[in-house]
């Protein structure tokens, strides 16, 4: 093969290969980079999902307790709640200072034994019991408002994850999809440069790398040689 031919053969192998090797490499690349931003929306992710779950999960103890106190649950359940406020802390200081009140006050008026003295002690339990319960049930609801949305903060945060990962994917699919239609087109340019240089050989543009006589498409025929006339013998 002549050097010319090596030239021309030898530059569209070494482009296409370095052409291809780009490709690669590029793709590569862009494929890391995406592999490390989806570890960090994952990483963020499973950060705001910590920072939130204790709120979320206090929200769903409220919810429970609150359809409880509700009767939503059952009866059983229902009197199970109602007897946690009757033996909290809260409603028996209550009703201590409140019964102490009622009996200072009917001493000091001399009405200690009276009628109105017993009806209101009889009265007061109740009042307060139902006054807790109400109040019981509306901090429960504000419990369970946190929760909700401290639940819909993970799934917005869950949604916008998801999103950004599935973007990054597709860059990855993009990179990949680029990369093997580079290097399609480095293969095709190498073929494409080969196939030009046939036809400039056969054309008769550039030399034939494998020596021999040129061929021409015009070439006219000379008067035939003596090897090739025709022999004419005498009579």
């Amino acid at each position: 093969m002549s050097m010319m031919a090596t030239a021309v053969i030898g530059s569209a192998v070494v482009g296409g290969v370095v052409q291809s090797k780009a490709a690669k490499t590029a793709a590569a690349a862009q494929t890391q980079a995406a592999d490390k931003g989806i570890r960090e929306q994952r990483r963020q992710f499973d950060r705001v999902q910590r920072l939130l779950n204790p709120y979320v999960k206090a929200g769903g103890k409220g919810l429970r307790q609150q359809m409880a106190l509700g009767g939503m649950s059952g009866r059983k359940e229902q009197r199970r709640a109602i007897s946690a406020i009757e033996r909290g802390a809260e409603f028996e200081e209550l009703t201590r200072q409140g019964e102490e009140a009622i009996l200072q006050n009917a001493s000091a008026t001399g009405g200690l034994r009276g009628g109105n003295t017993q009806g209101a002690l009889a009265q007061f339990r109740p009042q307060v019991l139902s006054s807790l319960i109400n109040q019981q049930y509306g901090r429960l609801g504000g419990l369970t408002s946190m929760g909700q949305n401290a639940a819909a903060g993970v799934g917005n945060a869950g949604m916008q994850t998801g999103a950004n990962v599935a973007n990054l994917y597709g860059q990855q699919g993009a990179a990949a999809a680029g990369s093997a239609m580079a290097q399609g087109q480095a293969f095709g340019n190498v073929m494409g440069s080969i196939n030009q240089y046939a036809g400039g050989v056969a054309s008769g543009a550039f030399p034939n790398p494998f020596g021999g006589a040129q061929t021409s498409t015009n070439a006219v025929s000379g008067p035939m040689t003596s090897s090739l006339r025709p022999q004419m013998r005498p009579f």
